[in-house]
């Protein structure tokens, strides 16, 4: 590894918008964590352009080289593009880090602030919430092997919440984590995959618990967005909320989250004439 170390130092050294790179032992044979390679290398760029993904083999070593902004790699930790990157900042070798970015960054994933826990939660319930009312209406409609499937990554996103919520980064193996963390949902999951019942069964289950259990974490879960929406006292848009970066970044369907907490009453919908002065459509907007 100290000779993979050295090209890869010596490689970044010279290019002036490298900011940080990090050296991420697979830490199991075929780990999900590196995609299946020994080692993964991840690169930190201000260029604007640098988004690429590499594979090639040193001294008999596998190796996948990502380049990325830092505003990609920040994306990814708050909306879940990539599960794997928590691990890569937290568990890498640091071996370049000009104005300390990444150990800035690894610091702050430690701490798991407020405000970032806040941003995951609500983009875990955003695909919790998909994922769930998927599974009831193919359920209803009597389509079983796609309520499960839907229902299954539900449950995940599930898992997720409850691991979060304790302060905790979800993993990549987020069912051996959850065990230990939440019995009980570890339970549902073990009820749904394992279960002697009929699948019908077993998923309406689940869709139960699902109902009782998450659904009550909905206003918990909708901080980021509900702290916007009490920013000011006029009602907000559509098309404003979607324009708000903080928002914008989490990649939400915010359509499907505004509609259910109104249903839920924890937001108001307000019917204004609209805008756009030769139409006599009316527009929702929503306030708290």
């Amino acid at each position: 590894m100290e000779t993979i170390r050295n090209y890869i130092v010596e490689k970044y050294r010279q290019d002036p918008d490298t900011i940080s790179v990090s050296v991420v032992p697979s830490p199991a044979p075929f780990s999900p964590v590196v995609d299946g390679l020994d080692v993964a290398v991840l690169v930190i760029r201000q260029s604007t352009h640098t988004d690429s993904t590499t594979h090639y083999i040193k001294d008999d070593i596998r190796i996948q080289e990502r380049c990325l902004h830092p505003a990609k790699l920040e994306q990814w930790i708050v909306n879940g593009g990539n599960r794997s990157v928590i691990h890569w900042i937290l568990q890498g070798e640091i071996v370049m880090d000009r104005n300390l970015y990444l150990e800035g960054l690894r610091h702050r994933l430690l701490e798991f602030p407020e405000e970032l826990r806040a941003k995951k939660l609500i983009v875990e319930f955003d695909h919790f919430l998909k994922s769930f009312l998927q599974s009831k209406q193919y359920l209803m409609d009597g389509h079983l092997l796609d309520a499960y499937s839907n229902i299954l990554a539900a449950l995940c996103h599930w898992a997720r919440i409850t691991i979060i919520e304790e302060g905790i980064h979800p993993e990549v193996l987020v069912w051996a984590q959850v065990r230990k963390i939440n019995p009980g949902v570890y339970k549902f999951y073990e009820e749904l995959t394992s279960s002697h019942e009929t699948m019908e069964k077993r998923i309406q289950l689940v869709v139960l618990a699902c109902e009782f259990s998450v659904m009550s974490k909905m206003e918990s879960c909708c901080t980021a967005l509900l702290n916007v929406l009490h920013s000011r006292e006029e009602p907000w848009s559509l098309q404003e909320l979607m324009q708000i970066p903080q928002l914008d970044e989490l990649q939400l369907d915010l359509s499907l989250l505004l509609n259910k907490l109104a249903r839920k009453s924890l937001i108001r919908e307000i019917v204004q004439a609209s805008d756009d002065a030769d139409s006599l459509l009316l527009q929702l907007k929503y306030t708290v």
